[in-house]
This record gives C-alpha cells, structure tokens and sequence, in this order.
C-alpha cells in the first residue's frame, strides 16, 4: 500500500507542476510577444490543451507501469494491457468522462480517483486561466 501512496502522489504532485509550469510559460509568452488578441487567446487554448494531453499521458504511464507490475491489480473489461489501452481509461478517467468499459481493481480503483479530481482541478485551473486571458484581450464596450 506504501508503494501505491507513494506513486500516487507522484504522479499528482507531477500533473500540478506540469500544469503550473505551463500556465506559467503561457503567461510569460502572453506578457512578451506582442500578437493580435485572438491569436494569444488561441495560443493559451492549445497550449492548455498540449498540457492536459502530457498530463494523462503521465497517468497512462503510471496505469501501464501499475498493471504490469505484481504489486497491484488490473484494469479489466474491454482491456488487453496495452499503453493504448492505459491512455483511453486515462483520458475518459481525467475527464471525468468515464465511459465504463474498462473498470479498475485493487490499488487502481484509487489512482484512478485521484486522477478523476486532479483532473476536475487542472481543467477548472485552466478554466479561471483562459477567463483571466479573455478579460485581457476581449474589450467590451459598454
């Protein structure tokens, strides 16, 4: 159980700095290059979306690393122990999505909580990003 408390949390403090540090470095480009305001704002958008892919690819590492060590259990249902596999139950777990058809066991049912909110927490946190961006670069007039 230590082993899974461990890489769990690395792979949660990894996901934060990852998003940290990418929010930060589209702050920093936003702050220097002078560009047209839809183009920055289309900039932070797939930048934030380039972001989140790294992160459930992390988490998909973490699941092919999981399932084919002996310390824990198994993804099961419509799974053949592929990364391919590892990444689709990662991004529909990231997202909340959760289609059903891969269901984890073991020390894998609480990887794959902890991901569900880290990524209910990256996607708000890139959310208040891109509002803050468009209060920059959309001016309403009254």
């Amino acid at each position: 159980m230590l082993v899974a408390i461990l890489l769990n949390s690395f792979l949660v403090a990894a996901v934060v700095v990852i998003h940290h540090e990418s929010l930060n470095y589209l702050f920093r480009v936003g702050q220097k290059v002078s560009v047209r305001r839809n183009l920055a704002l289309l900039v932070g958008v797939f930048g934030a979306l380039i972001a989140h892919v790294v992160e459930m690819w992390l988490f998909a590492l973490g699941y092919f690393f999981m399932v084919h060590s002996d310390r824990f259990q198994t993804l099961s249902g419509n799974f053949d122990g592929s990364l391919t596999d590892c990444a689709y139950f990662s991004f529909t777990t990231y997202t909340s999505l959760g289609f059903g058809d891969i269901e984890p066991l073991g020390y894998l049912r609480f990887t794959a909580g902890l991901e569900a909110l880290t990524g209910l927490v990256m996607i708000t946190w890139t959310a208040s990003f891109m509002f803050l961006k468009m209060q920059r670069y959309w001016r309403f007039s009254d």
